[in-house]
């Protein structure tokens, strides 16, 4: 007698078929927001090239079209499905994308790109031994061929190049009061460009001893715990986060946004935060892009040094660098920052102070 007959015969009834198991709508949306949207965006990019990559190896029959995640990561997993060595796959296209001169960073992010659209389709983890002995190759190439074959390490944003920068923008005009408030509040937070981006204005908090700001979550910040930073007042009110914060704030108050993204789009006629044409969300939220943009703008604007390279970054590498040299605690950085205790990427910073300020 099998089972479900000794089921029928203890009930009286034959037993019911079993439900597939279905995730609800909701649980698909958290699934899906674990990742950052930036990240996503991203990613999204990453993928779209590696699987057009495929279509012209004749891997793939049809190239999704669709500029969603989801639907691309369903195209890789129908990629793998179909018998493909994906170790190969992905091996011969970092040598592609190493042979077209991308920068090892780039094909980092494409590699954490396909590995991540692969755990959201298979059970198995990608291999990805011989796509990272290709890139070590390619690293090792471009450290042997001089200066001009390494990465570029963004140019940090020092007190006196932050107070050049804010200088040259018009205090009477939206666009020169956001702009001041977000390099003033990215180097004073050493806030990385997605951190700076997702500040909403009731994240601003005034003291009777300066800012109260919360950042919510980070990029390393794995289980949004985020952290928070109280910011004094500072000696020159052209780079004082609390003055710039209030002017920024008020104009946003003049335009009756009261809640909300705090650095929002503002198009040629002053108009804040509408609806764009191209990437970025609804709500008139900055990008990281443009904030990039902005830095390395408003850099050359300032008769910076040309050859510098000026990006989102250099307001976060400029911290550092100049509360490591009026003697901060490596410890204390790291927390103000949100660096993780170790950080080689912090360490990375001092080592450069340390080889002109401390040379033996």
């Amino acid at each position: 007698m099998t089972s479900s007959q000794k089921d029928a015969d203890i009930t009286g009834n034959a037993p019911a078929s079993r439900q597939p198991v279905i995730l609800r709508a909701g649980t698909h949306d958290r699934l899906r927001r674990v990742m950052p949207e930036s990240t996503r965006c991203a990613y999204t990019g990453d993928l779209r090239r590696f699987l057009t990559w495929c279509g012209d190896q004749q891997l793939l029959d049809v190239v999704p079209t669709l500029d969603d995640f989801d639907t691309l990561a369903a195209a890789l997993h129908a990629l793998l499905a179909d018998g493909s060595d994906s170790h190969m796959v992905v091996t011969d296209y970092v040598r592609s994308l190493a042979n077209a001169g991308r920068a090892p960073a780039t094909i980092e992010r494409a590699l954490a790109a396909i590995a991540a659209a692969h755990r959201a389709t298979a059970a198995a983890a990608l291999p990805t031994d011989g796509p990272r002995a290709v890139l070590r190759a390619y690293r090792r190439d471009q450290a042997t061929s001089g200066p001009g074959g390494r990465a570029r390490k963004a140019a940090p944003v020092t007190v006196t190049a932050l107070r050049a920068m804010v200088s040259v923008l018009d205090r009477s005009t939206p666009a020169g009061v956001r702009d001041i408030a977000l390099l003033v509040l990215g180097f004073a937070l050493a806030a990385r460009r997605s951190e700076l981006t997702a500040l909403d204005i009731t994240d601003l908090v005034f003291t009777p001893n300066g800012l109260h700001v919360t950042v919510g979550t980070a990029k390393t910040d794995r289980h949004s715990a985020g952290r928070t930073a109280d910011l004094p007042w500072g000696i020159d009110p052209r780079t004082c986060p609390v003055h710039t914060a209030h002017a920024w704030l008020t104009t946003l108050a003049d335009h009756r946004r009261t809640t909300g993204p705090l650095l929002v789009r503002i198009d040629r006629h002053g108009r804040l935060g509408l609806v764009p044409t191209g990437r970025g969300s609804a709500d008139g939220r900055l990008t990281g892009q443009a904030v990039a943009l902005i830095v390395a703008r408003t850099a050359a604007a300032a008769g910076l040094d040309p050859h510098a390279a000026w990006s989102g970054h250099s307001l976060r590498r400029g911290f550092a660098t100049e509360a490591y040299r009026t003697g901060a605690d490596l410890l204390r950085i790291a927390r103000a920052g949100g660096w993780k205790d170790g950080s080689t990427t912090l360490h990375g910073y001092i080592k450069d102070i340390d080889r002109r300020q401390i040379n033996p």
